[in-house]
């Protein structure tokens, strides 16, 4: 059986977007670039809300042809390679989105390895990928939907980069809806960043 991990970082007072819907506000620096890329390389598909889907396809297709269009590769050439490779995997992964709006024709350049769940199909789609063998399956960003995944069982383990800022307003990283039982299993920092990654077990509810 294969896990769902979710990857996400927020703010030190609970925001994943600033004011506006402004992802940009966070602090993802090269630890959280880095941190990503390592659960890439560890999983086997990709699962993203619509929204999630669409900024990454307009951004890392190109990337991964020429990294030097990454602003963090402008600003730190040393980052060429880490955001080459996250992009040809992007590229590459098998990647289900679920959204009740978007078609085949929104999918280029990544039409071949997108599946598009609609939501009602979400949570049976979720778990029959789980019940495969394979590597692990992986969410980045896609809020609303790692909230409802979560809320019905389904996530494995929750991925939080906390960034050194507080922006004081935009979407709290939780939803409304009743969170199981976490378990911290580790921390990590990492030398020239000011961020801090705690890496959670969703606790089954009969161990809780």
């Amino acid at each position: 059986m294969r896990k769902l991990l979710v990857s996400t970082i927020m703010s030190l007072d609970g925001y994943v977007e600033g004011p506006g819907r402004d992802v940009m506000a966070l602090p993802m620096d090269g630890f959280f670039d880095e941190h990503n890329l390592e659960r890439q390389r560890a999983a086997g598909t990709l699962l993203l809300g619509a929204t999630t889907y669409m900024g990454l396809k307009g951004y890392w297709p190109a990337v991964a042809e020429n990294p030097a269009v990454s602003p963090a590769v402008a600003a730190n050439p040393d980052m060429a390679d880490l955001h080459r490779e996250t992009g040809k995997r992007n590229n590459e992964m098998r990647k289900f989105v679920v959204s009740d709006s978007l078609t085949e024709d929104d999918t280029a350049p990544w039409t071949d390895s997108t599946t598009i769940v609609r939501r009602a199909d979400a949570h049976k789609v979720v778990a029959e990928l789980k019940e495969q063998p394979g590597k692990d399956i992986l969410m980045f960003g896609s809020r609303t939907l790692w909230n409802d995944l979560l809320v019905a069982g389904l996530v494995d383990e929750l991925h939080v980069m906390v960034g050194a800022a507080v922006l004081g307003g935009g979407t709290p990283a939780f939803g409304s809806g009743p969170v199981p039982s976490l378990r911290l299993v580790n921390t990590r920092r990492r030398d020239g960043s000011y961020n801090v990654l705690l890496r959670y077990q969703v606790v089954d509810r009969d161990d809780a």
